[in-house]
């Protein structure tokens, strides 16, 4: 990521790039880029050529990008484009990020910005999706993670992010990080991952879990294939096959698969952006045999214009059935894409709808 990253929405380079590359009106606002060789930004609505990717850098606001050192462009005029609302909110997340300033409370942070509490907290929601102290959390998590990741002590990068004292850190490890602050930056070294694997209507199924819960489901047609996969994804873990261990976990997983079990009620050891996690954790309620739409899931969390950003956490949900990404369908009517195929969740919307209709 670039040096001032986008966190505000929890968007991934490549989704920002998509965007530029769209023109996409939903993300006019939302960020800025900047082109090294030409040292300008603009809108991702710029009419101008696109540049090459490997000379762009995205910028929460015109302020970080301006900070950097780029010139506005004069085409897009991405410093004068945006309304007072919008400069408020780009203004409250300088506040924020600003390495030498202590948190911040609402009250404080709205009495530096000479507005009411109450208009911050609902225009930094209305174009964030996170209250002030959300985002201010986020932040610091990620500072922490990118420190940590680093090599930094975990003593050190832990005061450096902003926290103040190791037991509120290690008080949110298990929800944020999915494993403690030590193991998480040892790329998960000294974990113990079982998984086993079944055979299913669908292929086979990997359910691979920690002592703490499920890290991963996952589909697939080879059995090595599967476990090549895990060890990819926790290199640093020691991972062993353990079937009867998890035995009781992937009698559940089935039961949901074959229609006896509407949800499969599992503790999870899972890891994500916090804008993962509120979409994964609003796909859970969607009731068997129904479905929503990507806008849908985008209105339920506040963040109308992020269907995109919605459609890339279900894409990186890692625990099929148990969070049901595949309940999640197009607008058009259209299924849209699955992380394990769309065989598959065609396969599982179906069951699912005939199986409701046959209990009504």
């Amino acid at each position: 990521m670039s040096k001032h990253p986008i966190d505000n929405l929890n968007l991934n380079e490549q989704d920002m790039w998509q965007a530029v590359l769209d023109r996409d009106p939903q993300y006019r606002h939302v960020f800025v880029y900047a082109v090294r060789s030409t040292g300008i930004y603009c809108l991702p609505t710029c009419p101008s050529r696109r540049p090459r990717r490997n000379q762009v850098s995205f910028f929460d606001s015109s302020v970080t990008a301006e900070a950097a050192g780029f010139r506005p462009c004069q085409r897009c005029n991405p410093n004068q484009s945006i309304s007072p609302n919008d400069r408020i909110v780009e203004k409250a997340i300088e506040l924020i990020n600003h390495p030498d300033n202590q948190p911040l409370s609402l009250a404080k942070l709205s009495q530096t910005l000479d507005i009411s509490p109450s208009h911050l907290h609902r225009i930094f929601k209305s174009k964030t999706g996170l209250t002030p102290h959300q985002y201010a959390a986020a932040q610091r998590l990620r500072r922490f993670k990118e420190r940590v990741k680093s090599g930094e002590p975990v003593a050190s990068a832990l005061y450096s992010a902003g926290y103040h004292s190791s037991s509120r850190l290690y008080e949110k490890a298990a929800k944020t990080l999915g494993m403690t602050p030590a193991v998480y930056r040892n790329g998960g070294r000294g974990l113990l991952i079982n998984f086993t694997i079944r055979d299913t209507y669908l292929g086979k199924i990997l359910l691979a879990g920690t002592q703490r819960g499920v890290c991963r489901v996952e589909f697939g047609s080879d059995e090595s294939q599967l476990e090549i996969g895990l060890h990819l994804e926790f290199p640093a873990a020691q991972i062993n096959r353990n079937d009867a261990a998890l035995k009781p976990w992937m009698d559940i997983i089935l039961q949901v698969l074959d229609g006896s079990r509407s949800d499969a009620s599992l503790p999870l050891d899972i890891q994500g952006t916090a804008f993962q996690q509120r979409v994964w954790n609003t796909l859970q309620k969607i009731p068997y045999g129904s479905t929503r739409t990507y806008s849908e899931i985008a209105e339920s969390i506040g963040q109308p214009r992020a269907a995109r950003a919605v459609a890339s956490a279900c894409a990186s949900n890692p625990v099929a059935l148990i969070t049901p990404c595949h309940r999640v369908v197009r607008s058009d009517g259209k299924i849209g894409g699955y992380r394990w195929g769309e065989e598959r969740k065609q396969a599982l919307l179906a069951q699912e709808k005939a199986l409701k209709k046959g209990k009504q």
